[in-house]
């Protein structure tokens, strides 16, 4: 059956209508003729109550649905959606988006007076909604929050800013994901839009870390790419030797990826080449080991 759904409001309707009460999926169904019908004080109402109406329970999805999720829109990963989420979803995707001003400015009033779970909700749906471009100043802004849940929306299992944020923009993302704590692994074309502006950044940060005597994620050298600058190699060639696995698994990877010939010397003699070459060392089995690592220390 799911190959048969070809859009992200078909996917969440039969999510929802096999997952939530009946009760909750009856009350869901009587919102959505209002919501095609464009009536935006039921958009309002409604979508501050849908939590106490479906509950808060994690939206169980399996491969299957996950692999749909990808063929409806590329990227879109709603693997840690409740059902109180999914539901504030198709609400908005119901709601008529033409014009394109009206509706702009309806997601303006909702955003203007969402809490923080609506917030969640309404930038998750980020790469579903229509008029994808008009909302660019909307994701920009969220990205400047305090809130970690309302940024992490945006920044995590989301394709939304790797599809339209500016470079400079997408920089300055990766680099709060680091400063607030926020893993890389679930930022969507991470390794893609990789840059050199970037990985310059991320150099200047390390070595700010590094004088503060703090530690240096392994995830900042994955976001270098193929583009760390000459003056990273000398650290890079440093962690090599360095006694956690994970450092030393991520700088062999970042030097592997590099086009200078620097790189490619200091990794000539490393243990670790036989399995980059392989295939068998991947960033997913460097970040294991580095939580692993974290979780022993602490």
């Amino acid at each position: 059956m799911l190959d048969t759904l070809l859009t992200p409001v078909e996917l969440l309707r039969h999510w929802l209508a096999t997952q939530l009460t009946p009760s909750a999926w009856e009350w869901l169904e009587d919102r959505l003729q209002l919501m095609v019908a464009g009536d935006q004080r039921a958009l309002f109402l409604n979508f501050g109550m849908t939590s106490r109406k479906t509950g808060k329970a994690d939206l169980k999805l399996l491969p299957a649905d996950l692999a749909a999720a990808d063929r409806v829109k590329a990227g879109w990963q709603p693997n840690n959606w409740s059902l109180d989420q999914a539901a504030r979803s198709l609400l908005l995707l119901s709601y008529p988006a033409d014009p394109v001003a009206s509706y702009v400015a309806t997601l303006d009033k909702l955003f203007a007076a969402a809490e923080v779970g609506e917030l969640v909700a309404l930038y998750q749906t980020l790469p579903l909604l229509p008029h994808p471009k008009a909302h660019i100043p909307r994701c920009a802004e969220g990205l400047r929050t305090n809130v970690k849940s309302v940024f992490t929306a945006i920044a995590h299992r989301n394709p939304y800013p790797a599809e339209y944020l500016s470079e400079a923009a997408w920089n300055q993302m990766v680099l709060k994901c680091l400063f607030v704590g926020a893993t890389l692994a679930p930022v969507v074309a991470l390794d893609e839009r990789a840059n050199p502006t970037l990985a310059q950044m991320l150099l200047d940060y390390a070595h700010e870390r590094r004088a503060a005597g703090r530690a240096i994620s392994v995830e900042l050298w994955r976001a270098m790419g193929p583009y760390a600058p000459e003056t990273a190699i000398s650290d890079l060639q440093q962690l090599l030797t360095s006694p956690s696995p994970s450092q030393r698994q991520a700088a062999a990877l970042t030097l592997s990826l590099s086009p200078l010939p620097s790189a490619s010397a200091a990794l000539a003699n490393c243990d670790l080449l036989p399995q980059i070459e392989s295939g068998q060392l991947t960033w997913y089995l460097v970040t294991s080991a580095a939580e692993a690592e974290n979780a022993n220390e602490g």
